[in-house]
């Protein structure tokens, strides 16, 4: 019998990264049976059953899991979208693979490193503190409001400059979290991109490592580092904002979300005239955050009044108000959806722009 090195060595090598990843996901239910492939890769036309809320079953595990978890409803809200993009991607992913492209697995790497990432982002990886386990992570200490001593110096600096009205100190606030949440994002990637290479060098010996991150880990730290970069230019546009107000120029999206893409777009390598098209999108993509920004609110609202009727229990008004939250609920998840998606195509579009000046 061949040793087992030798029979790795004549698997595809991207095939081998979704090994470690998948036994991450299956050790959050404490078995892989609903994690297995039989489970998940049903026939292309399976439709989602009655009183599911997604088609694939391990999603609708960990959509329980979540409800499960006491997560307030908007976040519930952001998981179901992320959930929905993940399982458009799977979906489209199994018609390709139908098709018989991605033999060599990397697309499907791809997926089960996002899937880790959604896990990890809402607390569903068993792991308390997941942003904060490794030691090169950006400060993010949750005890304080934005998290960083420098980011709470620059507000406390702009609120007493006098150079900011009421509805712009909101604004600046809104970009002081975005930023907050960036870094966490960025720390929430680079553990799960830790911790998948740790079960590569489980799985392969130190010279398949090396053709492994050459081939398929590279992508992942080109992500991690564009995060780090636009990380790094926020910091330097909330100093320059806080210290000198905001201008003219800088007023023309409010949305930190639309601000990123903005700055990115004008040192992509789009024409005069796709720039002005781009531009024009951002405007509708903002208007569609603020809708959704609204219901996110309105949710909220509705939640803390759904509460305090079942506190008192009047059927009468519970049933009201319970109507009222599942609608807006709905509407909420249907919102964030499109946004996330909106986001991506816009992305993707600045990030091909960047990549061709290269």
């Amino acid at each position: 019998m061949a040793p087992r090195r030798e029979m790795v060595s004549v698997l595809p090598r991207l095939q081998l990264l979704v090994l470690p990843l998948l036994l991450v996901s299956q050790l959050i239910s404490g078995h892989g049976g609903k994690y297995s492939r039989e489970k998940n890769e049903p026939e292309m036309a399976a439709k989602r059953q009655p009183g599911e809320e997604f088609r694939m079953e391990k999603l609708n595990q960990l959509w329980e899991k979540a409800q499960r978890l006491h997560l307030s409803p908007v976040k519930l809200a952001e998981l179901h979208s992320d959930l929905k993009i993940q399982e458009r991607d799977e979906l489209n992913w199994k018609k390709l693979k139908v098709e018989g492209l991605d033999k060599d697995g990397e697309k499907e790497a791809k997926l089960v490193h996002n899937l880790n990432v959604i896990l990890a982002r809402y607390g569903l990886d068993g792991r308390k503190d997941t942003q904060m386990v490794d030691s090169n992570s950006l400060n993010e200490d949750t005890e304080d409001e934005l998290g960083d001593p420098r980011l709470e110096k620059l507000w406390h600096k702009a609120k007493a400059s006098g150079k900011f009205s009421g509805e712009e100190l909101d604004k600046l606030w809104r970009e002081f979290l975005h930023h907050k949440e960036k870094v966490h994002e960025y720390n929430v990637l680079l553990d799960t991109l830790s911790r998948a290479e740790e079960g590569y060098e489980n799985l392969l010996s130190p010279s398949d490592m090396n053709h492994i991150k050459s081939d398929a880990l590279s992508s992942k730290h080109s992500e991690l580092k564009d995060r780090l970069r636009s990380i790094n230019q926020g910091l330097d546009r909330l100093r320059k904002v806080s210290h000198q107000g905001y201008s003219p120029t800088t007023t023309e999206f409010e949305e930190p979300r639309v601000l990123d893409l903005w700055d990115l777009a004008q040192t992509a390598n789009f024409t005069e005239k796709e720039l002005e098209s781009f531009r024009e999108e951002l405007k509708h993509f903002e208007a569609k955050i603020e809708k959704h920004n609204h219901y996110q609110k309105q949710l909220e609202i509705s939640h803390q009044k759904l509460k305090h009727v079942e506190s008192i229990g009047d059927p009468e008004h519970i049933s009201r108000n319970k109507e009222k939250y599942v609608l807006l609920e709905e509407k909420t998840k249907e919102l964030g959806y499109k946004v996330k998606k909106h986001l991506q195509d816009l992305s993707s579009r600045v990030s091909r722009a960047q990549h061709n000046e290269l």
